[in-house]
C-alpha cells in the first residue's frame, strides 16, 4: 500500500489565497467533529443529487471519509461547505510483473453547490489537489468522472476505457459450461460472505490488471446490500465461483428487477471479479443462462471481456465503450520509469502542461528487458503532446495511432506506431470501481 498519508498534506496555499480573496474559506475538514462530518456528508449528497442522508448514512460516510483528506469550501457563516473534494494516496497497478504499481493521488467527491457556480471554485479545488499532490511527491493523479468535459482543462486524459454490456438473454443462445475437465463450481453466498468475497477477490485480481486500485470497506458493504437505507439492498444476491480446492476465484453481486408485463426479470450486475478464466466463464454462464431473464446488463467491464465470444449468438450482446478512469501525470520521469514496455523504444517527448507541473522535454529509452530510462533533454522532439494525451497513453489503453489521426499528438506515422508497439499491453487496462 501507499506509504504517504494524504491527510498529512496541507491545503494548497495558492488556492487558499485565491478563494480567500472571494470571501471563501478553503480548508481541511475535521471529520472527528460531528458537525463538520455531517455538513460534509450533506454537501456531498447534495452535489451528487442524492437524497438527504440519515444519521446512519452519515456515520458510515464519516468512517470512510476519516481515512481520506477532505476539503471543504465555506461561505461566511455557512455550516455546510459550498464545495467539496476528498483525496487519498493509493497504489494503481501498472504494466509489469504482477503487483507492479505506482502511487496515485485519487480524487473524489468533487462538488460545487448550484448557488456558487462560475466563481472559480472548481478550478481552485482541482488545481489545488494537483499542486498538493505534486508538492508531496506523488507522481500521478486519477479520478472517475461523472461529466466528461470538465477535467481535460486540468491535464487529465481518459486512460481507462471500459465496456457497458447488454445481453438479450433470450437470443444469446446460452453459454456452454462447464468445459470438459473444468472443476469450477458456482454457489450462492449470504450477504456477509458476499461482502468478504468481493473485497478479497478484488484485492487479488487488481494486481494483474493495469489501472485498477484497491477498494474499501463501505464499497463492498454497499455492493453486498449491507448499507442501511439503500433501496436496492434487499434485491442484492451473490454467488461465488470456487476451484477444485474450494477456493473462491470469482464473485458476482447482482440484482433482479421484475418485469411488469410478464413473469421474468432483468438482471443487473453490481460487481463482477474473477481471477481465473474458468471462474469468469462460470460466472458469466450463471448470469446468461439464468432462468426467466430477459436482459442482462453489466458496466465497468474491461474492453477485452470475452463475453461476446462465450455466447452462441454474438449479435445478442451490445457493447458500448465509454471513458471511465482519467489520469493526470505530475512527474514524467517517475511515471514512465514505473512501468514496463512491450518493445524497445528511443523517443524524445515534448510535453506541454497548462499548470507547468509536467512541462518539459524527455528522452525515454526502453531496452530489450522492457524497462524504461527517462532523462531531461534538449534534443529535438520526436513527438509533441499535452500532458493529458501522455496520461491517456500511459497504460496502453488508448492508441497512439488513433490520437495522431485525431490530431491530438504531433508525430510521424512510424513514431506513433512505435509508441503503440511499446506502450500497448496484452490485456486491456481496467478499473472496476467508481471513486
Amino acid at each position: 500500500m501507499a506509504a504517504l498519508d494524504a491527510r498529512d498534506v496541507p491545503v494548497d496555499p495558492r488556492s487558499k489565497e485565491r478563494l480567500s480573496a472571494s470571501g471563501l474559506d478553503y480548508r481541511i475538514v475535521d471529520m472527528s467533529d460531528p458537525a463538520q462530518q455531517r455538513g460534509f456528508a450533506r454537501a456531498d449528497a447534495r452535489g451528487f443529487l442524492d437524497k438527504e442522508p440519515d444519521d446512519e448514512t452519515i456515520r458510515l460516510m464519516g468512517e470512510m471519509m476519516s481515512e481520506r483528506r477532505n476539503i471543504g469550501v465555506y461561505a461566511p457563516g455557512g455550516e455546510l461547505p459550498v464545495a467539496t473534494v476528498d483525496s487519498w494516496v493509493t497504489p494503481m497497478t501498472v504494466p509489469g510483473d504482477a503487483g507492479s504499481h505506482i502511487d496515485m493521488w485519487a480524487i473524489s467527491a468533487v462538488t460545487v453547490a448550484a448557488t456558487h457556480r462560475r466563481r472559480g471554485i472548481a478550478r481552485n479545488l482541482l488545481e489545488g489537489e494537483l499542486r498538493a499532490a505534486a508538492a508531496a511527491g506523488v507522481p500521478i493523479a486519477g479520478l472517475t468522472a461523472t461529466e466528461a468535459t470538465i477535467y481535460g482543462r486540468y491535464g487529465f486524459g481518459p486512460a481507462i476505457p471500459v465496456s457497458h454490456l447488454q445481453v438479450d438473454a433470450r437470443r444469446a443462445g446460452g453459454i456452454s459450461w462447464p468445459a470438459v475437465g473444468d472443476a469450477t463450481t458456482v454457489e450462492y453466498i449470504e450477504p456477509e460472505a458476499l461482502r468478504t468475497a468481493l473485497g478479497e477477490v478484488h484485492e487479488r485480481t487488481r494486481l494483474d490488471r493495469s489501472g485498477d486500485i484497491p477498494g474499501w470497506s463501505l464499497r463492498w458493504r454497499r455492493m453486498a446490500g449491507l448499507v442501511p437505507g439503500d433501496e436496492r439492498s434487499r434485491a442484492v444476491r451473490g454467488v461465488r465461483a470456487a476451484d477444485a480446492d474450494g477456493v473462491t476465484r470469482g464473485v458476482l453481486a447482482y440484482t433482479l428487477d421484475e418485469l411488469a408485463e410478464e413473469f421474468g426479470a432483468d438482471l443487473a450486475i453490481r460487481h463482477l471479479d474473477a481471477e481465473t478464466p474458468e471462474a469468469l466463464r462460470a460466472l458469466w454462464a450463471f448470469a446468461v443462462n439464468h432462468d426467466l431473464i430477459r436482459t442482462l446488463r453489466a458496466d465497468l467491464r474491461p474492453v477485452d471481456d470475452p463475453l461476446p465470444w462465450l455466447v452462441a449468438n454474438q449479435r445478442a450482446v451490445q457493447v458500448t465503450v465509454h471513458d471511465h478512469g482519467w489520469l493526470r501525470i505530475l512527474d514524467v520521469p517517475a511515471v514512465l520509469a514505473a512501468r514496463t514496455y512491450r518493445a524497445p523504444l528511443d523517443l524524445v517527448l515534448r510535453v506541454s502542461d497548462p499548470l507547468g507541473l509536467a512541462e518539459g522535454t524527455w528522452r525515454l529509452r526502453v531496452g530489450q528487458d522492457g524497462r524504461g530510462i527517462v532523462d531531461a533533454t534538449a534534443d529535438a522532439p520526436d513527438v509533441e503532446l499535452g500532458v493529458d494525451m501522455l496520461s491517456s497513453l500511459y497504460l496502453g489503453g488508448v492508441s497512439a495511432t488513433t490520437l495522431r489521426a485525431a490530431g491530438r499528438i504531433s508525430a510521424a506515422a512510424e513514431t506513433a506506431v512505435a509508441i503503440q508497439d511499446a506502450f500497448g499491453t496484452a490485456a486491456a487496462p481496467a478499473l472496476s470501481i467508481w471513486y
